[in-house]
């Protein structure tokens, strides 16, 4: 048996799950109105405590590494390379429009797009594209990236996609396919459209499945999806070319 503590903390509820094998044994979604900083470690040891098992009976930590809030990206990857250190475990990081993609394609049949989007604010979504394949729920080669995690607006997105292949309608999921759903029916009107989920369980079955395929490293392995530049990072090349 393999135990896996899986945290998302890319949209302000986010969700931490307990993962035993392929099995999500337990997973909750956050408290919205209080921060990440606020709630963490709390929720994962919440969790924990609930199985009577403390971080030292976790034998993989896994992380979302994006994209989402830059604050809230930190504090959960802190929290996992924290918890990983002390008691000297793999850490294994997992795309949170992986997760999404992978949960809401599990049904669905073989050749069906699925687009996963997330609000990432000014008008502008995080997206990227993934085609199902014939292999089984969760499998690492059920889902083919079309097209790569990248952020822009809705509409422009929605016109890229459709250059690429118009005889297709992707399945939309995601927060931002919610926010923008006026946007997807007036290029597909009769598109699928998703609800966000929790996807911290779904973190944890894909950690895991790739962990065993030797994607698993050490605390500081972990890289943060951001795909949008940091504002700090803009603002001071703004004030460099003033100079």
């Amino acid at each position: 048996m393999t135990v896996v503590l899986a945290l998302d903390t890319t949209t302000p509820a986010g969700s931490v799950a307990f993962v035993e094998d392929d099995r999500v044994e337990d997973e909750r979604r956050g408290d919205a109105s209080r921060t990440h900083a606020e709630r963490l470690p709390g929720e994962v040891v919440n969790v924990l405590d609930a199985r009577g098992l403390s971080a030292a009976d976790v034998d993989l930590f896994a992380v979302a590494s994006g994209p989402g809030s830059f604050t809230g990206l930190r504090i959960g990857i802190a929290t996992i390379q924290g918890l990983a250190f002390v008691h000297r475990r793999p850490v294994i990081g997992v795309s949170a429009l992986d997760a999404l993609a992978w949960a809401a394609g599990a049904d669905a049949a073989p050749g069906t797009l699925v687009a996963a989007w997330m609000d990432a604010h000014r008008r502008e979504v995080f997206s990227a594209l993934y085609r199902v394949t014939e292999a089984a729920p969760f499998a690492l080669d059920r889902l083919v990236e079309i097209d790569a995690a990248a952020v822009g607006d809705p509409s422009a997105t929605l016109a890229r996609w459709a250059a690429r292949d118009r005889t297709r309608t992707p399945m939309f999921v995601g927060d931002g396919a919610v926010c923008y759903e006026d946007a997807i029916r007036r290029s597909a009107a009769n598109a699928v459209i998703v609800p966000p989920f929790p996807i911290a369980g779904t973190i944890g079955r894909l950690g895991l499945a790739r962990a065993r395929a030797g994607a698993a490293g050490d605390p500081a392995s972990i890289r943060p999806l951001y795909v949008r530049r940091p504002d700090a990072e803009i603002d001071r090349e703004k004030r460099d070319t003033r100079l």
